[in-house]
């Protein structure tokens, strides 16, 4: 009996999540890592450095995969027809993954599938920019269409005087994508995972908190979304995943608009495991992980229930400490009920380096398990723990 071999393209820290399911699974989990420091390759043990840019390091890491998947959407899509034109079975294909790798590809797809976009349009040059926010209303978001991630390759323009400066991004790269700058209440991440075969699962619609273009925290389920708006979003990523031939995970992030047409507004889209699901790992039946390797093996997709009322998942950042394991005895001390990820990392400020997941027993406990995941996930990043708000004192009426 043999089991099956999967090739992952990147060494990050959602290859390396991805092994423990692998390894429960019987699965054999192989990387193309970007260096030997890499967040993956401590936890893989057939990890080779190479380029991913490269076609030929590409074709060798696939001999002996049974598919071959991705830890991000950046190997060109050139190299992605021509192994899969060697036979290489990649999943999800390069004519699903162009949607992820350039929003300007995307956002014609979501017009064409008549969901709920942005207003948009593909800017070649200042001018065109200029005209774009006279017609919509300042300040309108402009995006470079490939490469941007975590915030990076976002600006906000305020004005035409303000257009002028984004002159070197045209340079740089053109056409761009100008957006109307969206009016919004919170964020939101539809999560789903699709076969080959056209079998999919979604989890619950979440709630993200977005911190300088960085998630930085999920509460899962979103609480107090209406049912049809959550439902109208759960089906809007299962269309998209179908209509576009996604396998594997996909998120679709949200803008949450009430009061206006579905409720929300599409901003992006991710073709892998992806920051918002990472509560899935303790707070679901099925993690994104898991479901993810199961996806892509064309295999049957587990359950995506929630194990409890809420979850919370709290993402730390490098920052002041260093050695994060002298911090662990405090952190863990000061939660049993947490979960920590490491992710491997050097600590670099503004670096995700792990993340912290906690359960609730009540929706009405949302507030008390955001605050207990921040204190473990605080603990870890700055070796120390908050300072102690002061205690409330009340004044008696006389």
């Amino acid at each position: 009996m043999t089991f099956p071999v999967i090739g992952v393209v990147g060494g990050g820290q959602l290859a390396r999540m991805m092994a423990p399911a692998a390894t429960a699974l019987g699965f054999e989990l192989r990387v193309l890592a970007e260096g030997e420091d890499v967040s993956a390759v401590s936890a893989v043990s057939t990890s080779p450095v190479g380029d991913y840019k490269d076609l030929q390091t590409l074709l060798d890491f696939a001999k002996d995969l049974d598919v071959m998947t991705f830890d991000h959407e950046h190997v060109p899509a050139a190299h992605l027809r021509a192994l899969q034109e060697a036979g290489v079975n990649i999943q999800p294909g390069p004519d699903a993954l162009i949607h992820a790798q350039d929003k300007l590809v995307m956002r014609a797809a979501i017009d064409r599938l008549e969901l709920p976009n942005p207003v948009w349009a593909s800017v070649d040059d200042v001018d065109a920019l200029v005209r774009f926010g006279d017609d919509t209303g300042w300040p309108v978001v402009l995006k470079t269409p490939r490469g941007g991630y975590d915030g990076k390759g976002v600006r906000i323009v305020g004005s035409a005087d303000e257009a002028a400066g984004t002159a070197d991004w045209f340079a740089a790269m053109s056409p761009l994508l100008a957006e109307a700058k969206v009016e919004f209440t919170r964020e939101l991440s539809a999560l789903v995972a699709r076969t080959p075969d056209g079998e999919a699962r979604a989890w619950p619609v979440v709630h993200t908190i977005q911190v300088d273009g960085v998630c930085d925290e999920v509460i899962a389920p979103a609480q107090d979304i209406p049912v049809e708006v959550a439902a109208a979003a759960e089906d809007a990523a299962l269309r998209i995943a179908a209509e576009l031939g996604v396998t594997g995970v996909l998120a679709v992030e949200l803008f949450e608009t009430p009061g206006t047409g579905a409720g929300f507004l599409i901003n992006e889209l991710a073709m892998r495991p992806h920051n918002t699901g990472h509560w899935t790992q303790d707070g679901a039946v099925t993690s994104q992980f898991e479901q993810h390797l199961r996806a892509v093996l064309n295999l049957p997709l587990g359950a995506t229930d929630a194990l409890a009322p809420v979850t919370v998942m709290k993402n730390f950042l490098g920052g002041d400490n260093q050695d994060l394991y002298a911090a662990f005895p405090q952190a863990l001390a000061s939660e049993p009920a947490a979960k920590v990820h490491c992710y491997g990392k050097s600590v670099q400020p503004g670096r995700k380096i792990g993340h912290v997941n906690l359960v609730g027993a009540s929706t009405t406990e949302v507030e008390s398990v955001r605050r207990r995941a921040g204190i473990v996930a605080g603990i870890i990043r700055d070796g120390r723990a908050p300072a102690e708000e002061p205690p409330m004192t009340f004044e008696e009426n006389a």
